[in-house]
């Protein structure tokens, strides 16, 4: 793929903050690409609180073990329900190799008809086959990958079957016992069956618009213990996450943030203190997230946690926190001092005012032009539809936002210089990353609301090195999922974690991918698996896959084509 240098309208070319060309464009490829589904959330007036929260999510998964990421999305449904045979059913796209996809749902059987709200895809069961969960209004379901392009649903006796509201989910091994664990949000406790309770009136900017979540009764979040036989316990309260706000969760982050060797857990509530849980290294955690400095915003006021990720922006070793929020307020940034504390830097980090006329949930640190440092990209999209009968500066459907790393802290908005597919408005939530093309740069996918998702295709990021890796456990969980990686290549040191379970009730690329900038080669790479067992690598070439393989180093290397 050739990178495309834009013009800006004052003539020469447009640059970053660092004086470099901009050289790096999205492209919405969506229909080339054969994603037809249009996704479905509630009625257009968006009068009930469960029409407006959901209306798409996804993850890039390698389902048939093909080397080729395919995408799995959850579709929604409305209250009054459709007629039998004609609800809307969450689809599998096979990736074809050559860009474009093909509809699988049928013969793979995992057609969920439910009112979908997020999706992650993992290897609960260690057998070397990605299998998918789905979070839903109503009970979730677990899919095993039978290996042969074919799920079967496990949901009964895995018993992972949640009945109630649930949104984000993310999956690692809290206990260091080589299988992955997994954590459930919840949201609201909804009865369809008394719908007018919920048929709340909130007066927003002088408007009647839809109310929530505030006044309505939370629903805690489940934490699932691995069992190791492909059944889960049940393990929240053992494990100290007792929801005791009943807070309105929806992302979930697992994550080694203070730097011991064990994944602590981070929930980002809509409306009320997010939750930091502490892994205190013996199968409990504690709550922290006041005294960390991330449950509130910088001057201690509740936000409405939407999205969010974790990733070391400042290449200082330790990983920091983004969370996406309501628009008339900022999204937040928490660099990671370090200690176990984290210090709200979003102003100064120039990612404050651009977010505030916006509705922001999707969200993820990603080096979209592969020069070594991480870039930011944010989903938008309101939640009330009335917004458009007014002059309030904003609209219903919103563009979505990226951001250029400045290497020093800072970050400059590009949305506008970025390419025709960023400047699409949609109503947007959930988005997934991942390079699906296997051109060695970044692509994402965004969901909207009643609509088709966007695919958006990176043109240019590959005009820089890159390199990726593909962990595999023997002593770990078999996805390699709380590995750290550290790459050194130029004098620069990056770091990042594998994990499942990101930006808005999404799943992610799991492959592991660094850029390299002007460097054709890795000096050294080291990696930690969640067993504790560190591996370094020397003078690994740019531009290649790597699968890493636990105790046992390199086991394949996969050279993927690169065009400038």
């Amino acid at each position: 793929m050739v990178g495309v240098l834009l013009s800006c309208g004052r003539g020469g070319s447009d640059r970053t903050a660092s004086g470099e060309p901009f050289q790096v464009r999205f492209v919405d490829v969506t229909e080339e690409a054969g994603i037809t589904i249009e996704t479905t959330s509630g009625g257009e007036e968006k009068r009930y609180i469960v029409e407006a929260k959901g209306g798409g999510a996804a993850t890039f998964l390698d389902y048939d073990d093909d080397g080729w990421m395919d995408i799995y999305i959850v579709n929604g449904s409305r209250l009054e329900g459709f007629p039998p045979g004609e609800e809307p059913r969450n689809v599998l796209y096979r990736n074809n190799g050559d860009g474009t996809f093909t509809e699988v749902t049928e013969e793979a059987g995992v057609g969920d008809a439910h009112w979908g709200m997020g999706c992650t895809a993992a290897d609960y069961d260690n057998d070397g086959y990605t299998d998918i969960y789905v979070a839903n209004f109503g009970p979730n379901v677990l899919y095993h990958n039978n290996g042969d392009g074919t799920f079967t649903d496990v949901t009964e006796e895995a018993g992972v079957g949640d009945p109630r509201w649930s949104t984000g989910t993310a999956w690692g091994d809290y206990d260091g016992d080589g299988d992955l664990d997994l954590y459930v949000a919840n949201y609201v406790n909804f009865d369809v069956n008394n719908i007018e309770k919920y048929r709340k009136v909130n007066v927003w900017r002088g408007i009647e618009v839809m109310a929530g979540p505030r006044g309505l009764e939370g629903a805690e979040d489940v934490f699932y213990r691995n069992n190791g036989d492909g059944t889960f316990t049940d393990f929240t309260t053992e494990a100290g996450l007792t929801d005791r706000l009943k807070g309105y969760g929806f992302a979930v982050l697992f994550a080694d943030y203070d730097n011991d060797g064990d994944l602590d857990i981070y929930i980002a509530n809509d409306s009320v203190p997010n939750y930091l849980y502490r892994n205190n290294g013996d199968g409990t955690f504690t709550e922290v997230g006041l005294e960390a400095g991330v449950a509130y915003s910088e001057d201690g006021r509740e936000q409405a946690g939407m999205g969010a990720v974790f990733g070391d922006y400042d290449n200082d070793g330790d990983l920091d926190l983004f969370v996406t929020n309501f628009s008339d307020d900022n999204n937040t940034l928490y660099r990671n001092d370090g200690d176990g504390f984290f210090t709200d830097v979003t102003f100064q980090s120039g990612l404050g005012a651009p977010s505030l006329p916006f509705v922001s949930w999707g969200t993820e640190f990603l080096d979209y032009d592969n020069d070594g440092w991480k870039d930011l990209f944010v989903a938008t999209g309101h939640v009330y539809p009335q917004v458009d009968q007014y002059n309030f500066g904003m609209t219903y459907e919103e563009r979505n936002q990226l951001y250029h790393n400045n290497r020093d802290g800072t970050f400059t908005e590009v949305t506008e210089v970025a390419g025709p597919g960023m400047q699409i408005k949609k109503v947007s939530r959930g988005a997934t990353f991942g390079d699906y093309d296997n051109d060695g740069d970044i692509d994402v996918l965004v969901l909207n609301m009643g609509d088709r998702p966007t695919l958006l295709r990176n043109e240019g990021g590959n005009r820089n090195h890159w390199i990726k890796f593909r962990t595999v456990g023997t002593r770990s969980n078999r996805d390699g999922i709380g590995a750290r990686i550290w790459v050194t290549a130029g004098g620069l040191t990056q770091m990042r974690e594998v994990y499942m379970g990101s930006s808005f009730l999404c799943g992610n690329d799991i492959r592991v991918h660094f850029g390299l900038g002007k460097n054709d080669k890795a000096d050294l790479v080291r990696i930690r698996w969640p067993s504790g067992l560190v591996e370094e690598f020397r003078d690994l070439k740019a531009d290649r896959l790597y699968i890493l393989k636990e105790g046992e180093g390199i086991y394949r290397v996969v050279k993927f084509g690169r065009t400038v």
